[in-house]
């Protein structure tokens, strides 16, 4: 697991949608973040926040899939 010492400002609210329940990931080592059935623009960000352990899909994805994101409890630390 990745150790983060800050989040940005921006990578904050991108796990305060997931918390939401506004979030999907794709499968795939880089997965990527949808919000509201749109992509996110900062793919490295969601990478960083996948590799640090603060974010993971539901259940196993297959690369051309998508399913719903939700926080660790790393994640919701981060964020409380």
């Amino acid at each position: 697991m990745t150790v983060v010492k800050e989040l940005s400002g921006r990578a904050k609210a991108m796990l305060r949608a997931v918390a939401a329940g506004r979030a999907q990931l794709t499968g795939g080592r880089e997965p990527d973040l949808y919000v509201d059935g749109l992509p996110c623009c900062d793919q490295m960000a969601t990478h960083d926040l996948v590799r640090a352990g603060l974010l993971r899909a539901r259940r196993a994805v297959r690369l051309d899939e998508r399913a719903d994101a939700e926080l660790t409890d790393e994640g919701r630390a981060a964020i409380a």
